[in-house]
Parts: structure tokens; sequence; C-alpha cells
């Protein structure tokens, strides 16, 4: 289901010193929601960065990519213009190669990707942190039929993947309460500051 394609690693190992903060969980967990609030608690953070993800689906009031035709990612994958890029649900996505400049100036980049990237990221960058984003089954049914997004597909056949994200997970979020509260929860794990409740 997924091809992942990474940049060579830096002469001396992973990409570093900065940190790679990897966001996984199923649809209709509450991801894009938890890093929209992260991103305002952060706005004045100039360590923290949060690129948009190059993705050929248009974008939307809840995801906020870089929308792009299958030609174009094409083009720009052959340009080498990605520090990454994978396919997920008949789409294709990519992350823009300037997450490296920011790493290797030490901040932190913060990124939605589809778990089946986790392995090769964690080979190609130095300091990558795993946040699984989910949420008990009758909840990610409830926000997927209000979502009612078309690019996602059908919903049953969504939910009735086996998705376990936190197998990979340096820390789980359980997203079933407030949005603000674990919000508050990701922010710390970004800024790396406590992590546990």
């Amino acid at each position: 289901m997924s091809e992942t394609v990474t940049m060579a690693q830096d002469a001396t190992g992973g990409i570093g010193p900065g940190r790679l903060v990897l966001v996984v969980g199923p649809s209709g967990a509450g991801k894009d929601t938890l890093l929209r609030l992260a991103q305002a608690a952060c706005v004045d953070d100039r360590d923290v960065v949060f690129p948009r993800r190059v993705v050929t689906r248009e974008s939307s009031a809840d995801e906020d990519n870089v929308a792009v035709s299958a030609d174009e990612f094409r083009r720009a994958r052959e340009h080498g213009d990605f520090a990454v890029h994978w396919e997920a649900h008949g789409h294709s996505y990519a992350l823009p190669l300037e997450i490296n400049d920011d790493i290797r100036a030490g901040r932190a980049v913060v990124i939605n990707v589809s778990r089946t990237i986790i392995g090769a990221l964690r080979q190609a960058y130095a300091n990558v942190v795993v946040v699984a984003i989910t949420a008990p089954p009758d909840v990610l049914a409830q926000r997927l039929a209000a979502r009612a997004r078309i690019s996602d597909g059908n919903v049953a056949e969504r939910l009735s993947r086996s998705v376990d994200a936190s197998d990979n997970a340096d820390v789980t979020i359980l997203n079933a309460g407030s949005a603000e509260y674990h919000s508050g929860h990701l922010v710390r794990v970004i800024r790396n500051e406590c992590w546990h409740e």
C-alpha cells in the first residue's frame, strides 16, 4: 500500500540535531485538529516548524496541504524536491526537502505521516519522536461520518482495518476528551517537556 523513498543520510549518520516529531493514527482520531491547536500554541516559537505536506488531493478546512496533480507530484519527485514521499489511500504524499534544513538548524519539525514510513524516517533522522493519536472505535466512526470527505473512501472499510499506530509510538494520546487538553499534551512532546500526564 505504501512506497517510501527517503533522502540520503548526512555523512555522520541520521540528519540532526533537531527533532522530527511524527504524528500518526487512524482516520478520525483527530490528528489534524490537535496539530492545528498545537501549531497555534507554538506560533511564536521559531524553534518549532509545521511544514505543509504535498498531497495529490485538494486542501480542505480539515487539512491544509499543498495540493498538486499526479503529474506535478511525479515531476517534483523526479526533480528531488521531497525529503520523503509515500502512497496511501490512493493518494501520493510528500514532505518538502526544506525540513532537512530546519532539522540541521536544531528545530523541531512536526508532521502528520503514514505509520508505514516510521522505520525509514527513524533511519534517516537522528532524533525521531513518534506520537500516536487514537480514539475509541465508536468515536472514530462518529468523526468519520461527520467529516464525510469523499477522498476518505468507504468509511466502513477504513474502520475495519486493524491499525494499531501505537505499536511504534514513543507517546500515545487517547483523543477522546477535550481537544484543547490533548493538544496541550502534544505541545509538551513537541517542546521536549514532560511527556506523561
